[in-house]
Formats: structure tokens, C-alpha cells, sequence
């Protein structure tokens, strides 16, 4: 696969990226090191993570994403070169006083979470230094519709990209990016870099699959004019849209053993599990099944085509999974498919929103 360009920068990435949330939770050290090493091996150049993985977050695993990585980096010092890494500071605690306590994401906590990140992953510079989740109050992992009486903003986002300037001007960070955003956000943060001379984002990374299509609803036009690149994040719908819940859902004997949403009720209880997504999820996979593909084979090719899509974060927890979701690289879905997808998204909307 060609190499993509993120932003306006000079960060050229494979279009399809490893995302590590599981790592440390439900995959263990050994298979993690053997899944990176496959994904290298396989062409994938492009690796990330965040300060608060694994996933579902506790404070027993805070970082230990990164640290499992850095383990892997040190035990192959020829590989970290060849690697374009990312991690992310978390915004405001959300319930995690572990990352940090209060409501900011000010310049000293960005400062604060780099340095650790930098010590986990063992590694002298990120080179896409992302912020995870807006400080301010925005409709983001499941909610709605923004609401102006929720306002709670501590820190101005001048301030946050002040703290990234430092960063980049010290050589800890090479490009920054936000995940989670709004196209105020995106507009803001550029509009702010641009007049102030301060790094200018390269990156958005925000969910986008076959029951969360939010991104078109005005945010890729905002990052196609501003010249910033979407990474996809969840692009089987947290498993929804690999088929392993249609017959039993997400609880009771039927359930698949140790899948996410089965495993952890955190999860079943936000976007991913509600009844609507999965009754989606359903239909598209029905779909892909009637054109001779797998659910999976689906749902990534769908996003690795979409001109909106820099590169897509695929998720895995096994061997087996990273090579079937790098080989449905190259899949092409006929105008027909298409068209019978939009036509479900029609009738069903997003409902993992």
C-alpha cells in the first residue's frame, strides 16, 4: 500500500494504522509484541495509542498500552525509525483522577502527560502528539447535541496549543492532532496556529464506520478545506460490524466470549451498545453476506475507500484478526453496494453517534 500524507506536514503514513487500546487488558504482553511485529512485517509503518490505554480505562492499567510498547521498541531498537508513532493527552478527568484531577486540560498538564508518554514508550520524540478529547463542553462518545448550559471550559485552546508549541520547539513532539472533534474545534485550533505562528494540526482522529457516518455531516468538509487529515477510529463499530453479535447479542449464553462489549458493561452502556446500533449493524451485515463478503471485509473496505479517510485504526486482539483486516485492503465495492449501503443508512441514521 502507498504511503499517505498527514496534514501539510512531512508525516507519510500507510493508510491503514494499528490502534493498541487492547493491549494490557485484553491482550497480554507476549501476543501484543507479536502483533506489532506482524503489522511491521506487513508494511504497517504507523502505530497508535494514548496515555490512558488500555481500554476500558482503570487506574490499574493506566498506561500500560505505552509501556508494553516501549518494552517492544527497546527489545527492537532497529524498528523505532521506521515507525510514525502517535499517542494522545487525555482531556478533562471524565471520572479518571488517576490521569488527572479537575475539569482543565491546562499547558502544564499537556507538558505533564508528554513527559510520561515519552518514558513509557521509551522514545525521545512523538511523532503525532494528539488531544484526546476537547477540554470544552462538546458532543462527543454518544452525546447528542451540544448544550451551552454544560459549558465548563478551564483552559483556552490559545493556551493548549502554546503547550504544543513548546513541545515541538523542544523536539518531544514532531506534528500534533485532536481526536473527538467538532468542526468549531478543527476551525478554532487552526484559525488560532495561523495567527499565532504555533504548530498547525495535521490530524482529526474521530469514529467513523457503517453505523457512525457523524463525520459527514459537515466535519470533512471542514477538514477538506483546512487541509487536515481524518484518521478513522472504530471502523467495525467495537465488533458490531464484524458479525460476532448478530445471532446472540450482547449478553446471555450466546454472547461471544471475551468480546468487548460482552466483557466490559462500561462499554455496552455508551454508543456501541445500544439496541439501534446493533439492529444496524445487523442490516449491514446481512447485506455483506448477500454480496459474498464477509461483515468485516465490508465495513473496512468501506472506510479504506472513502476519499475522507487518510488512514483508517484498525483494532485487534489476535494474529489472526490484524491479518484478515490487512487483507481486506485492496476490497472494492461495486456502485450497487454502495448504494444499497447508503440507502440502510437512510432508513437507520448513526445511531452509534
Amino acid at each position: 500500500m502507498n504511503l499517505v500524507t498527514l496534514g501539510a506536514g512531512d508525516l507519510r503514513v500507510t493508510p491503514v494504522c494499528l490502534g493498541t487500546m487492547t493491549f494490557g487488558e485484553q491482550v497480554g504482553e507476549a501476543e501484543a509484541h507479536a502483533i506489532l511485529s506482524r503489522a511491521v512485517g506487513r508494511g504497517i509503518n504507523f502505530i497508535d495509542t494514548a496515555e490512558m490505554y488500555a481500554v476500558p480505562a482503570r487506574k490499574e492499567t493506566f498506561g500500560a498500552t505505552e509501556a508494553i510498547i516501549g518494552r517492544w521498541l527497546a527489545a527492537n531498537p532497529g524498528l523505532r525509525q521506521r515507525i510514525v508513532l502517535a499517542s494522545k493527552a487525555a482531556g478533562p478527568s471524565r471520572g479518571m483522577p488517576w490521569i488527572r484531577k479537575g475539569q482543565g486540560l491546562t499547558a502544564a498538564d499537556i507538558l505533564a502527560s508528554c513527559e510520561g508518554s515519552l518514558r513509557r514508550l521509551r522514545t525521545d520524540v512523538i511523532d503525532l502528539y494528539q488531544i484526546h478529547w476537547p477540554e470544552r463542553n462538546a458532543p462527543m462518545f454518544g452525546s447528542m447535541a451540544y448544550d451551552p448550559a454544560q459549558e465548563r471550559t478551564k483552559t483556552s485552546i490559545h493556551e493548549q496549543l502554546e503547550a504544543l508549541a513548546r513541545l515541538v520547539r523542544e523536539g518531544k513532539v514532531r506534528h500534533v492532532g485532536l481526536s473527538n472533534e467538532t468542526p468549531y474545534g478543527v476551525h478554532e485550533f487552526v484559525r488560532l496556529a495561523e495567527q499565532h505562528r504555533l504548530p498547525r494540526v495535521a490530524t482529526v482522529q474521530n469514529p467513523y464506520c457503517l453505523v457512525n457516518r457523524s463525520v459527514e455531516n459537515g466535519l470533512d468538509e471542514s477538514l477538506h478545506r483546512l487541509g487536515v487529515s481524518l484518521l478513522a477510529y472504530s471502523p467495525l463499530g467495537f465488533g458490531l460490524l464484524t458479525g460476532k453479535y448478530d445471532e446472540g447479542g450482547f449478553t446471555g449464553e450466546q454472547a461471544p466470549a471475551g468480546a468487548r462489549i460482552a466483557a466490559f458493561e462500561s462499554v455496552r452502556q455508551g454508543r456501541w451498545g445500544r439496541p439501534d446500533a446493533l439492529a444496524a449493524a445487523r442490516r449491514y451485515n446481512a447485506l455483506a453476506r448477500r454480496h459474498g463478503l464477509t461483515p468485516t471485509k465490508l465495513a473496512l473496505a468501506f472506510c479504506y475507500t472513502q476519499w475522507r479517510v487518510a488512514s483508517t485504526i484498525i483494532g485487534v486482539t489476535s494474529l489472526a484478526q490484524l491479518d484478515e483486516n490487512l487483507d481486506a485492503w485492496g476490497t472494492q465495492l461495486a456502485p450497487d453496494l454502495l448504494a444499497e449501503i447508503d440507502r440502510i443508512r437512510w432508513e437507520m441514521r448513526d445511531p452509534a453517534i
